[in-house]
């Protein structure tokens, strides 16, 4: 009877290729015929085994010779199984991966079973005894292990037979994995019941044993007391329920959820919660400023309003540019408020870049979010809505806010407890401590969050007392001189990662594509500079920090409230506006009458207002009562003098080389030009002993009440 093998065992048996051997077939050098497949598809390709090689037939009878000593074998007679063993489904990439070391044992057994089986072909008597001495030989165990060797090498030639023949291909690899110990099964645990299993994820995913970190040996100690409680026939080992614990947190994937139970929703945004990076190429310079307030790590010593020297961890309040990330508007302080965002603002605006950005990425602190900054309550931050009706009737600078005052288009605000909204800000904190803080004497280590171990233990006290701190201003020198010098001209990463032209900040600020939007005329930043607040007029004038400020145009408004405008700097002075935003007067501190003996001077001066009070609302009264008649006659006059003067709008003959934006403010607008005058120049302008005396009291008042 003619014998036919499949032509990829042909190949193996000539020590060919598939493809050669398939391309000798083509040739016609290898008889060849082809089969249905027994499941359906491609025919298969047989090769007549007499149209072997002579060293390719010899090969053959002797893998059939070894197939008919392990079948007729008597030590292990036994029906072939029905149930497949477990490597016919196994990977032989995964298993040879997982466990090499066990594949290439398993192929120096395959070759002791096959070299017994030789040696026991023609022999006659006893051959347990041959067995024993072989066994004891090449494995060092009992006979009885060298036939469970046998039994298995025979099963994978009848399932290596089976495969081959209903898929054609090889799968001789089964006498090796068949002298393989097959894998455990993971994360069956039989040892443990279902409800042991569920105990033992309620206890670890409990939030109160989770948020107090709770260790695997704490929980199998509260198992015992529930089993003994339950009466469980069996309690699982110490080891086991620790394999388990690890098997749920790393093959299961329970590790992030148990993070969420311990470390709370906040934490879990911040740390393990997927997120996405931002390409900042497609930004203009100047387009999009993020902002934000940090506590530097080291100490400085402060004067405090008192005159007492104090240590002090300073603050950093600035501004980064999100496409060349250089650092804007940056100024220090002991406390920051909106009174520094403001200055940190137009430091940005005037002397650091020139120009206005477009938009704002700002922090979601009180500071930056107050309504004085924004124009609306700070409770409809994030809501779009509210903040459009605020908008639509927004008339005045204290409606539209002081960010969009001096020309910022739209204002964004990172949603609370999410720092990854405004990154390239929060990464640069973190590169002012590696390559700023650290060089510093008194740095003393991040002392919150999860960086609590890093702080490091100095006397701060006492290196104040010794002077070895630097004052806050000598501090801020250095590092306007590192910002400059290192931070703005070394090579940024990010930069280069998104493949920059210019991967230095300071050169991709100055030479970037560019948003262009002029800056509002000075005047009006000194009036926004301005603390605004609402107040209403008594027929003292108004009362605030403890003084009172009166002028003659207020008293036409008792009993009405008004907006005042103060610069906390120098309060002597403070400015008044109506409800429309129309300025009323300059109202300056007043000297109290005191009981008894007053000055003439001042009795005078009190005198001359309230005169002056009556005198002119009784002409406002006199014009009311005018009759019609009389009233058209003189309009009439009037008109024709007016007529006869020529009106003209003439421009200058020169314009101005300096670019400013046309002011959205409608309080600067309607401001006469000579009270805009007078808050740009009152520094220069000398006050009586009385009103400097008044505003230093008030002022010291003020800084008293901060530092508070």
């Amino acid at each position: 009877m003619e014998e036919y093998i499949t032509l990829e065992e042909a190949a193996k048996l000539e020590g060919l290729s598939y493809e050669t051997a398939k391309k000798r077939a083509q040739r016609g050098k290898l008889e060849t015929r082809n089969e249905p497949r027994g499941n359906g598809g491609k025919n298969i390709t047989l090769v007549k085994v007499n149209s072997l090689s002579k060293q390719a037939r010899n090969a053959y009878r002797e893998q059939e010779r070894l197939k008919a000593l392990a079948a007729d074998s008597s030590d292990i007679q036994e029906e072939q199984k029905t149930d497949q063993p477990w490597y016919v489904d196994t990977d032989i990439d995964w298993y040879m991966s997982q466990y090499k070391e066990k594949y290439y044992q398993a192929v120096e057994l395959g070759n002791v079973v096959r070299q017994y089986l030789r040696e026991t072909v023609g022999r006659y008597g006893d051959i347990t005894e041959f067995a024993e001495e072989y066994a004891q030989k090449h494995l060092g165990k009992k006979y009885r292990t060298l036939y469970r060797m046998i039994k298995a090498y025979n099963e994978a030639l009848y399932w290596q037979e089976k495969k081959e023949k209903e898929e054609g291909c090889s799968y001789e690899y089964f006498r090796v994995l068949c002298l393989c110990r097959k894998p455990k099964d993971v994360g069956k645990f039989p040892s443990m019941s279902a409800e042991v299993q569920q105990t033992i994820k309620n206890i670890w995913f409990d939030k109160d044993f989770a948020g107090n970190r709770g260790t695997k040996q704490m929980l199998y100690e509260q198992l015992e007391v529930i089993c003994e409680q339950k009466h469980w026939k069996k309690m699982p080992s110490y080891q086991t329920v620790a394999r388990f614990i690890n098997f749920l947190m790393q093959d299961e994937g329970m590790k992030n959820a148990h993070f969420l139970v311990a470390n709370g929703i906040r934490e879990y945004k911040n740390k393990v919660m997927c997120k996405r990076r931002r390409d900042t190429t497609g930004l203009q310079v100047m387009e999009m400023i993020q902002g934000d307030e940090h506590t530097l790590d080291c100490w400085v010593t402060y004067k405090a309003p008192n005159g007492n020297i104090v240590p002090i961890r300073p603050k950093l309040v600035c501004w980064i540019d999100t496409r060349s990330r250089m650092i804007l508007g940056d100024v220090m302080c002991k406390d920051a408020n909106s009174q520094t965002l403001k200055a940190s603002l137009l430091k940005l605006i005037y002397h650091d870049a020139g120009s206005v950005p477009r938009y704002l990425y700002i922090d979601n602190g009180k500071d930056y979010t107050s309504e004085e900054m924004t124009g609306y309550e700070r409770k409809y931050r994030h809501n779009q809505e509210e903040k459009d009706k605020y908008f639509s009737i927004a008339f005045d600078d204290m409606a539209r806010g002081f960010y969009r005052s001096i020309g910022i288009e739209d204002v964004r605000i990172s949603m609370p407890y999410e720092p990854w909204t405004k990154g390239q800000i929060e990464r640069f904190f973190g590169t002012v401590c590696r390559k700023f803080t650290k060089w510093v004497t008194s740095y003393t280590g991040t002392l919150t969050g999860s960086f609590t171990a890093n702080k490091v233990n100095k006397d701060i006290k006492e290196m104040a007392r010794q002077g070895k701190l630097m004052t806050l201003e000598e501090f801020y020198e250095k590092w306007t001189q590192w910002k400059f010098e290192k931070y703005a001209k070394y090579v940024h990463s990010e930069l280069r990662k998104f493949g920059e032209e210019y991967t230095r900040p300071g050169d991709l600020f100055e030479k970037g594509d560019r948003y262009e939007m002029a800056p509002p005329p000075k005047s009006q930043a000194t009036i926004l500079m301005m603390k605004s607040e609402d107040a209403r007029v008594r027929n003292t004038g108004i009362e605030r920090f403890g003084y009172y400020y009166n002028d003659q145009d207020l008293m036409a408004h008792i009993g009405e409230k008004v907006n005042v405008k103060y610069d906390p700097d120098d309060v002597s002075v403070i400015y008044v506006y109506d409800r429309k935003g129309r300025p009323i007067c300059a109202a300056e501190s007043y000297e109290l009458l005191q009981f008894g003996k007053v000055s003439d001077e001042t009795l005078k001066e009190h005198r001359r207002q309230q005169n002056a009070q009556i005198r002119r609302d009784r002409k406002i009264a006199e014009e009311a009562s005018i009759p019609f008649e009389e009233l058209n006659d003189r309009q009439q006059n009037a008109d024709k003098v007016i007529g006869a003067l020529t009106m003209k709008m003439e421009g200058s003959a020169k314009k101005s080389s300096k670019v400013t934006q046309m002011p959205q403010s409608k309080t600067w607008r309607q401001t006469g030009k000579q009270m805009r005058q007078e808050m740009q120049n009152r520094q220069e302008r000398q006050n009586c002993e009385y009103m400097n005396a008044q505003a230093q009291k008030a002022l010291d008042r003020l800084r008293q009440t901060q530092e508070a």
